[in-house]
């Protein structure tokens, strides 16, 4: 479970940084990453995930695999 959460941020924090993914959902996705308590950064999230996940997948497709290799690496 640690290693998933681990590459799900790596993954997230390359999106963010992903000039194919619209500048305003970029910031959007870094605010979520933020340790807001409450339920604001998982508000966030429920904003951000559905354009992401319909318009945007090969950027976060290139993201996962690239997090993925960062992670085993030694």
């Amino acid at each position: 479970m640690r290693r998933f959460i681990g590459r799900t941020i790596r993954a997230t924090s390359l999106l963010v940084r992903d000039s194919r993914v619209p500048r305003p959902l970029r910031w959007l996705a870094g605010i979520a990453l933020l340790p807001i308590p409450g339920p604001f950064d998982e508000a966030v999230l429920l904003v951000v995930a559905p354009p992401l996940f319909l318009f945007y997948r090969e950027p976060m497709r290139d993201a996962w695999r690239q997090a993925a290799e960062a992670a085993s690496r030694p």
